[in-house]
């Protein structure tokens, strides 16, 4: 469970909370986190790092700069989009100067990456990125990837939480043996901490149960948006990429080395299952609208059947075809037809389709091989 000997390609995430201090991006951890990870390259491992850290370094250089500020005055946690991402786009290139500078000590390159969820969403550039990652990985580079925040056109924090969802992402996407997460929280308790003294921690999770779900509590807090909750979702996207998910306190001494070691430290959650990289893109993909289906078609589904037009009962949202669409609540799948197409299909037989809408189309909406049943 906790051997790593044969583990050859790590995700390590380091949370806001853990690489700031003081408004700024801690320099002396910076430099030790380079050194267990130069540790682990002699070893011929592959890392990558999902970093956060970017808007609270960018709020405190803002801080650093007004003329009046107050000793001692803590940084507001800053609330609107547009501030945030001006933040991000100040805190970014400083935060990849910390970088630079400690892997530079052992001769280490490494490369900046940033994505948005479209990104990872459109199939192309997903694949794109990935022959991006595996090229710099095999030219020895160190990949640090955060989330382009000043661009993102959707909220911060709810796209990715503090990068928790992005690392698991990368994770699976990247084919990871294990993937790190190194935050201010030590470890999946079975209560609230916070709240009761006698919580216990738990050192394994093999199923991510809704009693685990009800139990992991909201956002982080000041510059970081995530918590237990962006946490344990991140597990169920590494465990679909069987890949092991370790939960730790970053700032233990020498935690990732220990980690690597066998060492029992935070939480492991256990891989269920292992899908094939389309099915974890598609699993993993925001969807664009809602196909309601009819009991037979859910059962189909469930049965590894195709879906045909028969068992629509209704269309919610806007797309096209090759989107990825929600099945009701049961599964997502890449449609062979667009959302207006499927309107006028709804509830007809496959062999109507060329009289509704002419030739060139095929006689399924989606074919097995295209649908992913969410557990």
């Amino acid at each position: 469970m906790r051997n790593f000997t044969k583990t050859k390609r790590i995700v390590i995430k380091i949370g806001t909370n853990v690489l700031t201090k003081n408004g700024g991006v801690d320099t002396k951890y910076v430099q030790n986190v380079a050194q267990q990870i130069n540790a682990l390259l002699k070893t011929k491992k592959q890392i990558v790092i999902v970093t956060s850290g970017a808007i609270g370094m960018g709020a405190g250089e803002l801080e650093k700069c007004k003329e009046n500020r107050r000793a001692g005055e803590k940084t507001k946690k800053i609330k609107d989009t547009k501030t945030k991402q001006a933040c991000a786009a100040i805190g970014q290139p400083l935060l990849m100067a910390e970088y630079k500078k400690a892997f530079a000590k052992h001769k280490i390159t490494v490369a900046q990456v940033l994505l948005t969820a479209e990104v990872l969403n459109n199939r192309k550039t997903y694949l794109n990125l990935k022959g991006v990652i595996e090229t710099l990985l095999k030219l020895g580079v160190v990949p640090i990837i955060n989330e382009n925040d000043c661009v993102s056109t959707d909220e911060i924090g709810k796209t990715f939480g503090d990068n928790d969802k992005l690392s698991a992402l990368v994770a699976s996407k990247i084919d990871a043996d294990a993937l790190i997460m190194l935050t201010d929280i030590d470890a999946l308790y079975d209560k609230d901490p916070k709240k009761n003294k006698n919580a216990k921690q738990i050192p394994a999770v093999y199923e991510i149960t809704p009693e685990i779900i009800k139990n992991a509590g909201g956002s982080g807090s000041r510059h970081a948006t995530g918590g237990m909750k962006t946490k344990i979702e991140a597990a169920k996207i590494a465990a679909n990429a069987g890949c092991r998910m370790i939960l730790a306190d970053g700032r233990k001494k020498d935690v990732i080395i220990k980690i690597m070691a066998g060492e029992i430290i935070g939480t492991i959650f256990m891989p269920k299952r292992k899908l094939g990289n389309r099915s974890r893109w598609i699993l993993n993909s925001h969807p664009a609208g809602t196909i309601k289906l009819d009991a037979g078609a859910i059962k189909a589904i469930e049965n590894k059947k195709s879906l045909l037009p028969s068992g629509i009962a209704a269309v919610e949202g806007t797309f096209e075809k090759g989107a990825v669409v929600m099945l009701g609540d049961k599964a997502k799948a890449v449609v062979n037809f667009g959302s207006a197409e499927l309107k006028k299909l709804a509830g007809k037989h496959s062999r109507e389709i060329e009289k509704l809408l002419g030739k060139g189309y095929k006689d399924v909406v989606a074919t097995p091989e295209d649908i992913v049943i969410i557990n």
